[in-house]
């Protein structure tokens, strides 16, 4: 294992203290990265302070129920500020809903916080379904057909069977708001729906509009397939405009709970030069700064790499990124911080492979269909595939409780959710569609 803090003697006497929104897993793992590079604590501020963020020693909990109201938020930081004077802060966001309230209000924070994010014009243009897909168009990236559905007062459903009229069901549908969206609730609510009928997504967006959720719904082409055709990436654009890296996932497995489904479960880094070259050429070309995270997915039919959509922050699964040998911390730090350039001379500024996981390895194998796939895993070094909850910093006897549970949880979850022989089904559909 890494020696602990190999990167503490470049913040000289500075005191840093990063404050992390959120209380999931990708908070965790951030605040996992600044204690693995530097050995500081981070402050999270989460909504619930769930088993993930809680009994640890790298973390400095506050639990905000009222993490909604972006006036709390703020409030929160200038407290957290207040009682350390003589900090360096630097604040992010787990989830996209938290980035934008940063970025929204970051007049109210510069200069007492590094706000580490793109501007806000940026970051709309980015986060609109529509925005995204232009500049898919713009830099030849491919993406999925759809239609983007405005969820108004008054609730046009002629208008949502002309826009659907050339898509073939099943399709997916999800909110062009993740803030907005987050902040409403009604039965039946998933983070992305698959939905089988024109009559079933006519139920869905009346049960949407009804929870009162103003803003945009994407329909869109659904792309046959299990979760071994999902891609995710991590790229660095320094605040020079300069893409220092990008950490390039392929996701073996995914969650698939309602609330959770499609966020990353495992992933093994993979080399992808065409794919890293285009992403890396579009967040050049639109002037990014910091972080942001590409979702993609192998079309079968094609074998085109398709884009969903751009992230403005690092992904929840972003120890991916700090297993490849790249902690992310040490990027926010010499870039925005100490303005240094983000890998030193000297420095390898490649990912090597890793395996990201946050299951068991025993339930991850049995989902593991490709035998190249398996190959690539065992000849890992067993230092090289790492779950984030597994700390070996972390030794409170309740956390340790917790996060034994919670792996033994997974197993109810993906039998209840995402059986073997559903993820078999998917895969022989993707076969079908190539004619196999």
């Amino acid at each position: 294992m890494a020696s602990h803090a190999p990167f503490r003697h470049i913040l000289g006497d500075l005191e840093l203290v990063p404050v992390v929104l959120g209380g999931d897993i990708g908070a965790y793992s951030i605040a996992r990265a600044f204690d693995e590079a530097f050995g500081v604590r981070s402050v999270v501020v989460s909504q619930g302070g769930g088993g993930t963020v809680r009994d640890s020693r790298i973390i400095d909990l506050i639990v905000e129920p009222a993490m909604d109201d972006p006036d709390v938020v703020v409030a929160t930081l200038h407290r957290v500020a207040a009682e350390r004077p003589d900090a360096t802060l630097i604040v992010l966001g787990s989830a996209d809903w938290h980035v934008e309230a940063l970025v929204a209000r970051r007049s109210d924070l510069e200069p007492r916080y590094v706000v580490p994010y793109v501007d806000q014009t940026l970051m709309d243009r980015v986060t609109s379904k529509e925005g995204f897909a232009a500049l898919c168009d713009e830099y030849g990236l491919a993406h999925p057909r759809g239609f983007v559905f405005p969820v108004a007062e008054a609730l046009d459903l002629d208008a949502l069977d002309a826009g659907v009229a050339d898509l073939a069901f099943p399709v997916i549908a999800k909110a062009g708001s993740t803030a907005a969206y987050h902040a409403v609730e009604f039965a039946g609510k998933e983070k992305v729906h698959t939905v089988a009928s024109l009559e079933d997504l006519h139920a869905l967006m009346t049960k949407v509009h009804a929870s009162g959720y103003r803003d945009t719904f994407l329909i869109q082409d659904l792309i046959p397939g299990d979760d071994a055709g999902l891609r995710i990436s991590n790229t660095y654009v320094d605040r020079h405009g300069k893409a220092s890296y990008t950490v390039f996932g392929h996701i073996l497995l995914q969650e698939h709970t309602p609330s959770t489904v499609g966020n990353s479960s495992v992933v093994l880094t993979v080399d992808a030069p065409d794919a890293v070259a285009a992403l890396e050429r579009m967040l050049e070309g639109i002037g990014w700064r910091g972080f942001g995270s590409f979702d993609m997915k192998m079309d079968p039919r094609t074998g085109e790499m398709v884009f969903f959509e751009l992230n403005p922050r690092l992904s929840r699964s972003n120890f991916f990124v700090t297993s490849s040998g790249l902690n992310p911390a040490v990027a926010y730090v010499r870039d925005w911080i100490l303005d240094e350039p983000v890998v030193s001379p000297g420095e390898r500024g490649e990912p090597y492979s890793s395996l990201f996981t946050v299951v068991p390895t025993a339930l991850m194998r049995g989902y593991l269909l490709d035998e190249d796939v398996r190959r690539a895993i065992r000849a890992l070094p067993r230092r090289r595939v790492m779950n984030p909850l597994w700390n070996p910093r972390e030794t409170h006897p309740r956390r340790l409780a917790y996060v034994a549970a919670n792996q033994l949880n997974h197993f109810r979850k993906y039998r209840t959710f995402y059986p073997r022989a559903m993820q078999r089904a998917e895969r022989a559909a993707a076969e079908a569609a190539l004619g196999r």
